[in-house]
């Protein structure tokens, strides 16, 4: 049988945040757009993500009256990024991001909202802000996907409540508070009733928040401008014409297809977080690959890495830190498979401590995930496993939960009867339980407590930086991160190293076009998202910095790809050949 060969502008590998925003811009401008997906399901790491984005300078900064000093973003990445800062990146981050957001905006349905204050994790270092840069999704109704709601990724089982996404804080605090104020009772009441009538009518909830409202608002914006998605059609390999990438050739409903390209693919596959071999390469707490725990869709393995590097690409292996770090604990779900459930903000806590698997505490534990997670491994240095857990009293468990265990009055007693929360009625019974001596726990309970009892932390400064206050609870005072723990019984959770996107990817230029060993563009191939080199060089500033550059280069890409020399860079003849008709269907 004759290969199928159709004929596009512009091809786009991944449905996440970066593929759907190069899409969008795209085909705005005019262009024949075709993206396709690996899964059976749209949205990516994106519909699992917290849907936030770290963008300086935005319109949505300066109506809330935030206007930042001039060049303070471009210093504060140079001080992130330390020996991986690439200027015309940066730069191109920093005048594109702006304009980028304007853009989604104004000409689709894509909204964010940002709140009056969320610091960089950072923000007491050189051009750090206390607020204007971190922006959420904007809630979305899953109404307007029509039929192909159902085709949309569901959020992480383990950060939603009976299968319902919670959105950013106000909300989470709500539900944090539903037994402890008669407002925040009316509201979670009224929450929760609207969730099991939409699941009852459509399968599922319909306020989408967070990442999965991205995924969808980015969805509806390729709807409503008519570009088709391809589902359950990997690329199996680019092909190459005229030294440079004309196309691909990808597997969809039972035959290959030959897609070419006339302006560019684009590589938007999520990066691999889920490849084995390069984690065992580029991850230093996983030997062999296996000691890692990634939230990531499973699907997640690196094709377009592979893709890239078979025609003259190449991963950046050199950046300090080739994730997006984040503690996590394994739990197992009620139907038996196991959860990775990321711990964000739950370490802020008052009343909730980290010790080393010698009970020894180790970081503030406060602090941003990525920077938690460099400290775990450090402590952990000679050990046979990067590992730590997480303690607290019931009064904190109650108050704030722990992990996938919910606040009251949510019951705790299937987690115990998994083993995933440990209990003790004393902190020595908890050691045992755990296999830490008794002694050394006691001891460290015990000195953090005489300081926890006048809201401080001498040894580590629990907090004592903005990030800190603002994920630990303002109504306690005089530290908002620091309660002692003298509650019982104890509880502890086990944590590991996971990671919420990986940053070693394809060394690109400012323009997303892929670069070759001497550093010279691939005809024809671009990356964005987390297929690219981390613009951030492997730390992490701020809450979002990974989905802020997904759209920005996804819009550079897009805008690339429409100027009128980008048709020229790669000489393809393809009007030669017969287009076949696109079938338009997610």
């Amino acid at each position: 049988m004759a290969q199928e060969n159709i004929t596009v502008d512009v091809l786009v590998v991944g449905t996440g945040a970066s593929g759907m925003a190069t899409a969008v811009t795209a085909a705005f401008q005019g262009l024949k757009v075709l993206v396709v997906e690996k899964e059976a399901t749209y949205g990516g790491t994106t519909a699992r993500s917290g849907g936030w984005l770290w963008i300086p300078g935005t319109r949505l900064a300066t109506e809330q009256g935030i206007n930042e000093p001039p060049g303070a973003a471009k210093a504060y990445l140079k001080h992130e990024t330390t020996t991986h800062f690439d200027e015309a990146r940066v730069d191109a981050f920093l005048e594109n991001g702006p304009k980028a957001i304007d853009f989604f905006t104004q000409k689709t349905c894509v909204q964010f909202d940002m709140p009056a204050v969320f610091p960089d994790y950072h923000s007491e270092a050189i051009g750090g802000q206390p607020g204007g840069r971190s922006m959420v999704t904007r809630p979305f109704d899953g109404r307007e996907l029509g039929p192909r709601i159902k085709q949309l990724a569901l959020p992480l089982p383990e950060l939603t409540v009976f299968g319902m996404m919670l959105g950013s804080g106000p909300e989470i605090k709500h539900f944090m508070r539903a037994f402890k104020s008669l407002e925040s009772f009316v509201y979670v009441t009224k929450r929760l009733s609207k969730h099991f009538l939409d699941v009852l009518g459509n399968g599922r909830g319909m306020t989408l928040t967070n990442g999965n409202a991205l995924a969808g608002r980015l969805a509806k914006a390729a709807m409503d401008l008519d570009i088709p998605v391809w589902l359950s059609s990997p690329v199996k390999k680019l092909v190459t014409e005229f030294d440079g990438v004309a196309g691909a050739l990808v597997q969809h409903e039972g035959k290959t297809v030959r897609v070419n390209a006339s302006r560019g693919v684009v590589l938007a596959c999520g990066g691999f977080p889920h490849d084995i071999e390069r984690r065992k390469e580029l991850f230093p707490h996983a030997p062999t690959g296996k000691e890692h725990y990634s939230p990531s869709p499973e699907t997640n393995t690196g094709d377009g890495l592979r893709l890239a590097e078979a025609v003259g690409g190449r991963v950046d292996g050199t950046i300090p830190h080739a994730a997006a770090w984040v503690p996590t604990s394994v739990t197992t779900r009620p139907d038996g498979t196991k959860g990775v459930m990321p711990h964000f903000i739950d370490r802020a806590k008052p009343g909730v401590i980290a010790v080393t698997p010698k009970g020894k505490r180790f970081t503030n534990e406060g602090n941003s995930y990525h920077d938690f997670v460099q400290a775990m491994v450090a402590a952990c240095k000679g050990e046979p496993e990067v590992s730590a857990w997480l303690l607290c009293d019931h009064k904190a468990l109650r108050d704030y939960g722990l992990g996938c265990v919910a606040p009251s009055p949510l019951p705790i007693g299937r987690h115990l009867k998994s083993g995933y929360l440990k209990r003790g009625k004393t902190v020595a019974e908890l050691a045992k339980q755990i296999g830490i001596q008794p002694s050394v726990l006691e001891a460290t309970v015990s000195e953090f407590n005489q300081g926890a009892r006048i809201g401080e932390d001498p040894a580590f400064g629990k907090g004592s930086k903005a990030y800190n206050r603002y994920q630990g609870d303002a109504l306690v005072t005089p530290n908002p991160c620091i309660a002692p723990l003298e509650s019982g019984p104890y509880y502890a959770i086990k944590l590991v190293v996971g990671d919420i996107g990986t940053f070693a990817g394809l060394v690109t230029d400012e323009k997303t076009r892929v670069l070759d060993a001497s550093r010279k563009p691939i005809k024809g191939l671009y990356a964005v998202g987390n297929d690219a080199a981390s613009v951030m060089g492997g730390n992490y500033p701020g809450a979002g910095i990974t989905l802020g550059p997904a759209l920005t280069f996804g819009y550079v890409a897009g805008l690339q790809l429409a100027k009128a020399e980008a048709a020229a860079e790669v000489t393809l003849q393809v009007e030669r050949r017969e287009p076949v008709a696109i079938s338009r269907h997610t």
